[in-house]
């Protein structure tokens, strides 16, 4: 390497406290000794020694060996088994076709050990890939599966498509990388940069710690625990140089606060104890380290503690809550079964803000004591639809600007603590109390609560990133932050306390407040080995626990990766397909794909995929079908209804767990307005609607009570039904069907008839031996038939009309 060459470090980091490794630009040679050093420390003070090129492939899936074949790693421990048990794996890549390399033995990968691990290897000959500086692969399964790409790799670059791929570069074959040791330990207070000299300068680059540091982790109490006559305070802060507590007694004299510094131990847990029962008090931490671009340690900047119980806003002060705070109480409600439960997502304010003849303080904005309240009435709205299970849009502390704001609070400020806003008292923490009053009135109402968790990214301010930046955080090789929720920042939860406080707020929301189960937003950035953690965890505190995951992100997808898990996932593919079948626009093969629950690719049981519509994200269910010009469901078409009731009628005959949105049932609108994450005015549900659409108000409660019904039992299946079990009628027009539920009758002798016609025009469809059976209908296209309504019903024979834009269903004689 020329000594005129600039930058000739791309990055160093430490792998323990005395070694690291050093990341050159291109290959070293044995004689070449680069004058590199440690800033302000001797000569001498490190030592250069060279690493194996074969270590490179655990990071960058590829090697050069000293006959400079190229070696193509595949480590299968990274991924789950279900994604390549018994399948051949192959290198794709621009040098191939990608996809067409698919079944080549010449590109097929063999076992071999690599680095002591089991892996599957491919070696190629460096002239066979034709690439002169760079050239894209990665690796897929003989049924083109794509293995994803880390996209912390070192070689990881984005496609064209928004994918990512593994990139090999000629001049990076393993032997780019040395390794260093320290004689003495570093310090991770420190600012630490490597200082080595090119012709015209030194260059200084950071020394930041590697994956050694992101493994550290400590055990015992967390946050301000009262314990008798003492209060003591307890943050994890690896890299600070010093911590420090401030409390004080009275909200309106913070000049009066207190300040003591605090202990680190072994752990790096950062420990201070008062001899006084500090219930009741305000408290903040403040602490500082190194300043570098991994950082962003301010010695003056108010840290709101992570483990705060309650909070007076999204800045805080915390509040130090005595005791175990509303007191651990072992869940006393059973949640009903995942295949039974019927879910209905909704917002705090919006359920309550224009909720007909509730009485409540107008001075202040609506929050968990008025949901409680009207939860508390017989015309409390989810009790009219008949839904079992409530799924509400975050609670915890979100980063709105005051307590008034409408904020639908993905941008969590702090997991323990119930969001101050929503509180009658929010400077007494009153928010504590009240969240677990209105789980507790919920369940005496009969329905399960699930709550909407935001644990891939944080909001404003990012207090973890105060206390450590790089711990807390993914970053880039510059120190940017990785931002794959496309909200400023991706929580790092391989960091074992990191994942510690996600389980930790998980299980105080389970355990205090009594919650049956939880949403995760983005899940793909949560990763599938933190969910599995906090599916072990949760399951050992109450295992009939409700998961939920939403499997994407701007990074990827991995619902069917959940597959294995006990993890249900929202099913976009599901609500893409509805919205277009209700207007003819999607095949008989994906009705019955989805109708009888995404079965293998998405979903391994049945409650497994969450069908659904319509959430809180993007247009509603109206404003997308509608035939109105600008998304603007406010006043429906006629066929803007009768997709509706299309839609409602396949939804809830679908197996899978079915979720609607609050306001569905009554075409709620936004008036064409696709994000309103802040507008609580158009989000408030408008109730008045249900009056201006009563019969589509009462379809939707039908349906709702059929699938609950002893008559529904045929719809939610515990496991997966024979392939006999449905037996599906095409029309030829390739849109129109019927659907035989219990045709084996291997679930008793009951049969269930669902027919659809997504189109225009009226349809026959032929029934063939199934015209000879006796059905007795039991809903139309309009309305669920009453005995008397029955006279006019339509009684399939050897065949079965639909009108257009039409259903049905029936029932076979017992």
């Amino acid at each position: 390497m020329a000594s005129s060459d600039r930058k000739r470090i791309r990055q160093a980091f430490l792998t323990s406290l005395t070694e690291g490794v050093i990341e050159l630009h291109r290959d070293w040679k044995a004689a070449w000794q680069p004058p590199i050093f440690l800033e302000n420390e001797p000569a001498g003070a490190l030592s250069l020694f060279p690493l194996p090129a074969a270590e490179f492939a655990a990071e960058s899936g590829y090697y050069v060996e000293d006959s400079g074949k190229v070696v193509f790693v595949f480590f299968p421990d990274l991924y789950s088994k279900i994604e390549y048990m018994g399948m051949s794996i192959y290198l794709a890549g621009s040098f191939n076709g990608w996809q067409e390399a698919v079944g080549q033995e010449e590109w097929q990968l063999a076992p071999e050990k690599v680095v002591g691990r089991e892996a599957l290897v491919l070696r190629v000959g460096i002239g066979r890939l034709a690439c002169e500086e760079a050239c894209h692969f990665k690796f897929v399964s003989e049924e083109h599966h794509w293995f994803r790409v880390d996209s912390s790799a070192p070689n990881a670059t984005q496609g064209g498509m928004g994918d990512w791929n593994y990139v090999f570069q000629p001049k990076l074959t393993g032997r780019h990388r040395l390794g260093f040791r320290l004689k003495r330990p570093i310090e991770l207070s420190d600012n630490n940069y490597l200082v080595y000299q090119t012709r015209k300068d030194d260059e200084r680059l950071c020394l930041q710690p590697g994956e050694f540091f992101f493994s550290l982790q400590a055990d015992g109490p967390l946050g301000a625990t009262v314990d008798g006559t003492s209060t003591s305070f307890r943050l994890f802060a690896p890299r600070a140089r010093w911590v420090k507590v401030g409390f004080f007694e009275d909200l309106a004299q913070p000049q009066k606060i207190s300040w003591l510094l605090m202990k680190r131990g072994e752990d790096f847990v950062w420990e201070a104890s008062v001899d006084q029962d500090l219930s009741g008090f305000y408290y903040w931490y403040r602490l500082d380290g190194p300043k570098n671009e991994f950082s962003l340690f301010d010695p003056e900047f108010d840290i709101l503690d992570p483990y705060a119980r309650a909070t007076v806003s999204r800045v805080g002060p915390g509040i130090v809550v005595s005791g175990e705070g509303p007191g651990k109480t072992p869940p006393s409600f059973e949640s009903p079964q995942w295949q039974d439960l019927v879910l209905l997502e909704g917002h705090v304010r919006d359920f309550v803000e224009k909720a007909p003849g509730l009485r409540r303080d107008e001075d202040r904005p609506a929050g968990f004591a008025d949901l409680a309240a009207y939860a508390r009435r017989d015309d409390f709205y989810p009790k009219l639809l008949g839904v079992n299970a409530i799924e509400l849009q975050p609670i915890q502390e979100n980063d709105s600007q005051s307590h008034d704001e409408y904020h639908w609070g993905y941008m969590t400020a702090n997991f323990f603590a119930p969001h101050s806003g929503y509180g009658s008292q929010p400077e007494l923490g009153s928010q504590v109390a009240e969240f677990k009053e209105l789980v507790t009135t919920l369940h005496e109402q009969g329905f399960a609560v699930v709550l909407d968790v935001v644990y891939n990214h944080v909001g404003e301010p990012a207090h973890l990133m105060f206390i450590d930046k790089l711990y807390y955080f993914r970053q880039g090789a510059d120190g940017s932050l990785s931002n794959w929720s496309g909200c400023g920042n991706d929580f790092r939860t391989e960091s074992p306390m990191a994942l510690r406080i996600v389980v930790d707020s998980l299980k105080w929301l389970v355990e205090v407040y009594g919650v049956d189960g939880f949403r995760f937003d983005l899940a793909d950035l949560v990763g599938k080995p933190a969910l599995r953690e906090i599916e072990r965890e949760l399951k050992a505190i109450r295992p009939d626990v409700i998961l939920i995951a939403e499997p994407w992100s701007f990074r990827g997808h991995i619902g069917p990766e959940l597959r294995d898990t006990g993890y249900a996932s929202w099913n976009d593919g599901y609500r893409e397909f509805l919205k277009g079948y209700a207007r003819a626009e999607s095949g008989i093969d994906a009705a019955k794909y989805y109708l009888t629950g995404s079965p293998e690719h998405y979903a391994t049981w049945p409650a497994q995929t969450v069908n659904y519509v319509e959430s809180h994200d993007d247009r509603v269910w109206i404003d997308e079908i509608t035939e109105n010009a600008g998304f603007d469901g406010t006043y429906p078409t006629p066929n803007d209804i009768a997709r509706t009731r299309l839609m409602i009628a396949f939804l809830a005959m679908s197996v899978g767990m079915p979720m609607l949105h609050a306001g569905m049932d009554f075409l709620g609108t936004k008036n064409g307005v696709r994000n309103t994450y802040q507008d609580g005015p158009r989000n408030a549900l408008d109730y008045a609607r249900a009056r201006r659409y009563p019969s589509c108000v009462r379809y939707f409660a039908d349906w709702v009570a059929f699938r609950r019904s002893e008559r529904g039992r045929l719809l939610r299946p515990y496991s997966r039904a024979s392939e006999g079990f449905f037996e599906f009628l095409p029309h030829e027009n390739g849109v129109s069907f019927a659907c035989i539920y219990n045709a084996s009758g291997e679930s008793g002798p009951s049969k269930l008839l669902f027919a659809a016609n997504p189109g225009g025009q009226d349809v026959e469809i032929d029934l063939g031996a199934w015209g000879a059976t006796a059905w007795t209908q039991l809903a139309d296209h309009e309305a669920f038939l009453s005995p008397s309504s029955r006279t006019w019903s339509n009684r399939p024979d050897k065949t079965l009309f639909l009108p257009g834009i039409a259903c049905g269903l029936w029932e076979s004689a017992l």
